[in-house]
């Protein structure tokens, strides 16, 4: 499993799939990634797309110790959970072993993030057992962001009331939610910073640590392709021009800084440093 060090921070990623995403005109994931365009980025291969022109994402949570704290940081997909983005079908992953494996089993995690409240962000917040939901870390705090769950409250779409209703309503039955502020800082060391535009309250997870940097994106960008193109944006970003905005002001801030960046569903490596790129930008890994 790949790790990082920042200062006194530990960040390990615990993958639950790899997705290919080939070039596909009727499905745009990101409409001008075509394999022409993506080969313009040299820097791109071999880590985030194939020769062919096709897209490595991954879907991982990110495993965060700290003093005095073992914080997960999105939950992916989760297990028994019939999803459109799996056509219907059900995990059965070995996510929580991996977990145990590297000392965040079940009850030791004290703290739980999602970034925002999309399918593959808060699937592993609760498990099935015997026919029910329940949060799957029963000791943690589970930070729901004030914002974002206000919003998604309101929306009526039929899978993501499913979603809410059995990955986030349970952790507030079991009195283990907390809603905070898109700026709230969970330790010394670790902090939310708002990047809105994917979604209204999205946020991203700062750490500083022994005067290091780094942070965990959410899905204010999902693939390196966009820190060239900051304009490039998927079809299920809440707020286009924000999210394009927001892009664009982080790329600027981290560039040529020492600030680690952890792409929440960037393929192996994962994490890298943003670098000016004549009048673009690359990601170097």
């Amino acid at each position: 499993m790949l790790s990082w060090k920042i200062g006194n921070v530990k960040v390990t990623r615990i993958v639950e799939m790899e997705l290919p995403i080939p070039y596909n005109p009727q499905f745009t994931f990101l409409k001008e990634a075509t394999p022409e365009a993506l080969s313009e980025m040299k820097w791109l291969y071999p880590h985030f797309v194939t020769p062919d022109g096709t897209m490595i994402l991954s879907i991982h949570a990110l495993a965060v110790e700290a003093p005095g704290l073992k914080l997960v940081v999105d939950t992916c997909i989760g297990n028994d959970k019939a999803r459109g983005m799996l056509r219907g079908e059900k995990l059965q992953t070995s996510f929580l072993q991996h977990m145990k494996e590297i000392g965040f089993g079940r009850e030791e995690v004290n703290v739980v993030v999602c970034t925002h409240l999309h399918v593959d962000h808060v699937g592993w917040n609760t498990m099935l057992q015997n026919g029910k939901w329940v949060p799957t870390f029963p000791k943690a705090r589970y930070l729901i962001g004030r914002e974002e769950y206000a919003y998604w409250k309101s929306v009526d779409e039929a899978e993501q009331k499913e979603i809410l209703a059995d990955s986030v309503q349970p952790i507030f039955e079991a009195g283990l939610a907390q809603e905070v502020d898109m700026n709230h800082r969970i330790s010394p060391e670790i902090s939310l910073i708002p990047t809105t535009g994917h979604t209204p309250g999205h946020v991203s997870v700062m750490i500083e640590s022994g005067g290091e940097t780094a942070v965990i994106t959410g899905d204010m960008m999902h693939h390196p392709c966009q820190i060239a193109h900051a304009e490039w944006s998927p079809p299920f970003d809440s707020d286009k021009e924000a999210g394009i905005a927001t892009r664009k002001a982080m790329i600027k801030d981290w560039a040529d800084k020492p600030v680690l960046v952890i792409g929440t569903h960037f393929a192996t490596p994962t994490a890298g440093h943003i670098k000016k790129d004549g009048a673009s930008y690359r990601f170097e890994v």
